[in-house]
């Protein structure tokens, strides 16, 4: 019989990507994080607010350029009751991320090492 206490720290994590290769990558290498269960994946804004309300992950990794709007306006319509990885080709939104208080803010395309880093401090 399993212990309880194995599934009790595992984080519920949404990827936001309108990229599907992004986020296939994403998971791909989160799945050697035996604590992470990525529960969801969204390919632009609207997929992204029901995927969010309905499966209230602990953890996004959110894209800033989606379809139907950007990884800001998910944000402004959300609760915000998770923790918060950007994932973005564009360092020009650095400065508007920080008011998120996002854990990090990962350029594209995404290294193991520094997504190691990211997990750690979780």
């Amino acid at each position: 019989m399993l212990d309880g206490k194995l599934f009790m720290n595992r984080i519920k994590t949404l990827i936001i990507d309108d990229e599907w290769l992004i986020r296939s990558e994403l998971k791909t290498m989160l799945i050697q994080y035996p604590n992470i269960d990525v529960i969801g994946e969204a390919a632009n804004l609207n997929e992204a607010i029901k995927l969010c309300t309905d499966l209230k992950p602990d953890l996004v990794f959110l894209d800033i350029h989606l379809p139907g709007g950007s990884g800001f306006d998910f944000l402004n319509r959300m609760n915000g009751d998770f923790k918060l990885v950007f994932i973005t080709a564009f360092d020009q939104y650095l400065d508007e991320a920080k008011k998120y208080q996002a854990i990090d803010y990962l350029m594209k395309p995404i290294s193991k090492a520094k997504l190691s880093r990211v997990i750690r401090m979780l």
